[in-house]
């Protein structure tokens, strides 16, 4: 099982030399992997309809992923990064292709590209994207990236995207892995078709019964589950005793691979209790206890 490390987004401030120590710190510790969220905006909760149910408002800072990444990759050596989730839709289909290539061909193929639908509808609105049909946009934007990594030209006309003979140049040496997350029937339906992993926000007992029935639709499909990884999140705030005994669970259950969330800003609305670490200090010190307990 690979352990990866939630890239603190929310807490690890605005300083490149304190978000280099961190990625550093990470990598010399032994994680395999930096997970990283997606939000291009905030937004406002109060008197919305429909309502925003997810945890991050405008008051919460996110570093772009495919530019952290780009940093990353100058900084550090061996360290994978994947993105946790992306959310597609919003973005240009073609340029986030585009991106994704330029961060993995500077990273020597070290990036995993995860990536999901999101759930806030204002954010779509500001960013000239609408709602509604994201899902079949996303099928659609899936199928096109690989493309677009995989050839030099294209001719692509359909409801969505109009490529006339073109394609994107560098492109990646070999084929981005794209993973899906969530926990719902859809999601996990769509990664068994045409996904190359699937996380899970969580870990546990219902994620070890999402992860079985994810595994019996991926048999559906033809394709061999034995092969297809899948990853848990753990709450870095559950403490010691949680973490070996949940990791243990994880092992057992034949999960790939694990990372750890040292944030604390998501704790209440998970019901999952808060880290303690502030500092940037705190959180390098988190990922040390944390790999020492179970690694």
């Amino acid at each position: 099982m690979e352990f990866g490390a939630v890239f603190p987004t929310c807490e690890i401030g605005n300083d490149p030399k304190q978000i280099r120590s961190w990625a550093q710190a990470a990598e010399e510790l032994g994680y395999r992997y930096i997970v990283t969220y997606d939000h291009v905006l905030g937004a406002e909760h109060a008197n919305r309809e429909p309502q925003l149910t997810g945890p991050y408002t405008e008051a919460h800072p996110f570093h772009e992923p495919f530019v952290l990444f780009g940093f990353l990759a100058g900084v550090t050596n061996s360290i994978e990064f994947q993105t946790s989730v992306i959310i597609l839709p919003q973005r240009q289909t073609v340029l986030a292709a585009k991106q994704a290539a330029e961060v993995d061909l500077l990273s020597g193929g070290r990036l995993r590209l995860g990536v999901g639908t999101g759930w806030n509808h204002v954010e779509y609105e500001s960013l000239g994207v609408p709602w509604s049909g994201r899902g079949r946009l996303f099928d659609e934007q899936i199928e096109l990236m690989r493309r677009l990594w995989a050839d030099p030209v294209i001719d692509v006309d359909t409801a969505h995207h109009r490529i006339d003979r073109a394609g994107i140049a560098p492109r990646p040496d070999q084929p981005i892995p794209i993973w899906l997350g969530g926990s719902s029937e859809i999601a996990m339906r769509r990664a068994a078709q045409i996904g190359d992993g699937f996380t899970f926000a969580s870990a546990g007992n219902s994620t070890v019964s999402l992860a079985n029935q994810l595994r019996e639709m991926i048999s559906s499909e033809g394709r061999d589950p034995s092969t297809f990884p899948i990853e848990f999140n753990m709450p870095y705030g559950l403490g010691p005793e949680k973490w070996k005994s949940l990791t243990e669970q994880a092992h057992n259950a034949s999960i790939s691979h694990l990372c750890v969330n040292t944030m604390s800003v998501t704790s209440a609305w998970s019901g999952t209790p808060p880290s303690g670490l502030e500092s940037v200090d705190d959180h390098i010190a988190g990922l040390e206890s944390f790999i020492t307990a179970v690694g």
